[in-house]
C-alpha cells in the first residue's frame, strides 16, 4: 500500500492537486514583451499557443520554459475573434499537452494553471457557467460557454484549465468585465491548426463599406458607401448609394450584426441580398469571398 493512501483525507487531495498542477506545468510557459506578461503551453513541439489579447502587435516576445530557460518566439498567427495567438520557438524543448475535448458542466472543480518567469501559477475554482457554442463579440465561434469562478492573476492569462481529472480542457483568459472564460480544447485545435498553416483565420468578404442608414421608423439598412474594385459586393452588381435591407430574407438588424456574422464557415457561401436602389427594391447573389491579408 502506498504512503498517499495512509495520508488523511484532505492531504490526499491537496497531493492530488498538487501532482495535477506539477505534471501540467512541465508544458506551461510564460511569455513576455517589453509591456506584458502572461503564459502559454505547447500545444505541438515548438509551437505555443497564447492569449492574443495578452499579446500586443510588433514587439518582440519571449517566453520562459519551466526551469527558467529563456528563449525567444514569434508569433506565427493570431486570431482576434478567438483571442487565440500561436507562437513558434527554438532551441529548447518542454513537453506538448493533449487537450480533453470531453463535455464541461456547470459546477465541476478545476484547477488553472500558468507560469511567472517559469514558475507555476496556479488558482482552484468552479465551472460557474457551462453552455453552447457562441460567438465572440468580434465574431469568432467558440465551441462551448465555459465561465469560471475564480481569481485569476493576469500573467497566468493563456495558461491551462485543467478538471478534476487532470484533462487540460482549455485555455483561461478573460472576458468582458475581467470575468474569467475558457477557451475550450476543440476550438484551439481547430484555430490553432488554421493558424499554423496560414498564419491566420479566413474570414468573410463583401468587398463593401457599410454605414447603417434608417428606413423606417421600425427599421434599419446598411448604405454601400463604398464597393472594392474586383471585390465580391462588384461581382453581384451592388452599387455606392444602396441599402442593403435584408440577408436571406431576413431584415438588417446592425451594420456590426451583419460583419460579425462573416466567420470562416461564410466563405464560399451565397448571399441573397434584398436592396433599395433609388427607392426601387432590387435583389442579388452575393458569394462571399476571403478577406485579404491586411
Amino acid at each position: 500500500m502506498s504512503n498517499t493512501v495512509s495520508l488523511p483525507p484532505l492531504e490526499q487531495l491537496s497531493a492530488a492537486m498538487a501532482d495535477m498542477v506539477a505534471d501540467a506545468a512541465r508544458s506551461v510557459v510564460a511569455v513576455h514583451t517589453r509591456r506584458t506578461r502572461a503564459s502559454g503551453f505547447v500545444w505541438r513541439p515548438g509551437c505555443i499557443v497564447s492569449s492574443e489579447e495578452a499579446l500586443p502587435e510588433d514587439e518582440e516576445v519571449e517566453i520562459t520554459l519551466p526551469g527558467g530557460t529563456t528563449v525567444a518566439a514569434k508569433v506565427a498567427g493570431r486570431d482576434p475573434t478567438t483571442d487565440i495567438a500561436l507562437l513558434r520557438f527554438e532551441g529548447a524543448e518542454a513537453p506538448q499537452l493533449t487537450l480533453d475535448n470531453s463535455t464541461t458542466r456547470a459546477g465541476e472543480f478545476v484547477l488553472a494553471v500558468g507560469s511567472r518567469e517559469g514558475v507555476p501559477l496556479c488558482a482552484s475554482g468552479i465551472v460557474s457557467l457551462a453552455g453552447p457554442g457562441w460567438r465572440s463579440l468580434r465574431g469568432g465561434e467558440i465551441d462551448a460557454r465555459i465561465e469560471l469562478d475564480l481569481r485569476l492573476r493576469p500573467s497566468a492569462e493563456g495558461g491551462v484549465v485543467l478538471n478534476a481529472k487532470g484533462g487540460v480542457i482549455g485555455m483561461s483568459v478573460f472576458g468582458p468585465r475581467r470575468r474569467v472564460l475558457v477557451i475550450p480544447a476543440p476550438t484551439i485545435e481547430r484555430v490553432a491548426a488554421q493558424l499554423a498553416a496560414h498564419g491566420r483565420m479566413p474570414r468573410g468578404y463583401l468587398g463593401l463599406s457599410l454605414q447603417p442608414v434608417k428606413v423606417s421608423h421600425a427599421s434599419v439598412g446598411a448604405m454601400v458607401m463604398g464597393v472594392a474594385e474586383q471585390g465580391p459586393g462588384a461581382a453581384a452588381g451592388i452599387h455606392q448609394g444602396d441599402i442593403i435591407v435584408a440577408v436571406n430574407g431576413e431584415p438588417i438588424r446592425s451594420v456590426q450584426l451583419l460583419l460579425r456574422a462573416l466567420g470562416p464557415a461564410s466563405v464560399g457561401s451565397v448571399l441573397t441580398l434584398s436592396l433599395q436602389r433609388a427607392g426601387e427594391p432590387v435583389e442579388v447573389q452575393l458569394t462571399v469571398g476571403e478577406r485579404p491579408a491586411d
